[in-house]
């Protein structure tokens, strides 16, 4: 038996691990891909807290090194919850491990536009946080996909920062905020209506991007970023038969982390919440990892 088992091995989830080893519980994290989650692949990372630049895998690689010293066990699969007399089972393609208390920090992934250069290009200009890498890319050109409040936020947040921004939308219209998009309007961002991004440009970074209007009409834009925004996807389908879940797929759960059902908590950027970065993530496990431990306690 297990006190905590942790699904998901970002910063949120090491955190999680981490509180809770350090508070003398028997520790399990499950995690099916890398350790780290997005923060591994970032070539930089400027913006956590004691740390002037590293770069996101050796920042995940410290994390990990961490929690293992603190004897925390791992299982490389999937994880998917049942709940049996109080207690819940994890399972695994690997295992089965029973537990007291569950931590759900499997992140999100960012949508992707699919075209070709995107995937090869990703950390040498392709970008999907402006306010993780927009000032790499000080004072000089950059584009932003996308047609929402994240792709207008990034557009204005770049505007300051960036000798200048091209915003390529499918319509003629941003379906976000009134007032974000009427600041975008009197803005110096250049906003470029009723387009489809068709190709990334570059061998070793972004050099332009390729899009095509609704005629067919080819235009090459010259740029040294594209910050893609167009969504994000939690990943919580395997648990929504044991906590709630809101109309997007997050788990829902506040700044304690607690979900709908006793005992499970859920931490990073999974659960609702406005700010999704990596020192939010690591506050989140921290909460959470504090709060599994407290609940296991409480049923002694």
């Amino acid at each position: 038996m297990y006190d905590i088992v942790v699904i998901g091995g970002g910063p949120a989830g090491l955190t999680a691990s981490l509180y809770a080893a350090r508070a003398g519980k028997k520790v399990m994290l499950v995690e099916s891909t890398a350790f780290g989650g997005q923060i591994a692949t970032a070539p930089r990372v400027e913006n956590f807290p004691s740390v002037l630049e590293t770069s996101g895998a050796a920042l995940a690689d410290k994390m990990f090194e961490q929690v293992t010293a603190h004897g925390v066990e791992f299982d490389m699969g999937s994880g998917k919850i049942q709940r049996s007399d109080g207690f819940f089972t994890v399972l695994t393609e690997y295992g089965s491990y029973e537990c007291k208390s569950v931590v759900l920090a499997t992140g999100v992934t960012h949508k992707r536009l699919g075209v070709d250069g995107e995937q090869k290009l990703v950390g040498n200009g392709v970008c999907y946080c402006a306010v993780c890498d927009g000032a790499f890319y000080k004072d000089k050109p950059v584009c932003v996909v996308g047609d929402g409040n994240s792709a207008a936020q990034y557009a204005l947040y770049l505007a300051d920062i960036c000798s200048e921004v091209h915003l390529l939308t499918m319509f003629d219209k941003l379906f976000c905020d009134k007032e974000l998009a009427d600041r975008i309007e009197a803005s110096n961002v250049d906003w470029i209506k009723n387009v489809t991004v068709s190709e990334i440009l570059g061998e070793i970074k972004v050099e332009g991007v390729v899009f095509r209007d609704n005629d067919g009409a080819i235009t090459y834009q010259n740029c040294d970023a594209v910050f893609v925004a167009i969504g994000q996807e939690p990943h919580n389908e395997a648990f929504a038969d044991v906590v709630d879940l809101d109309e997007r797929g997050y788990v829902i759960a506040g700044e304690d982390c607690k979900t709908s059902c006793k005992g499970i908590f859920a931490a990073g950027d999974c659960r609702t919440k406005l700010v999704r970065q990596c020192a939010t993530a690591v506050g989140d496990g921290a909460i959470a990892g504090f709060a599994a431990a407290q609940y296991v306690d409480s049923l002694k």
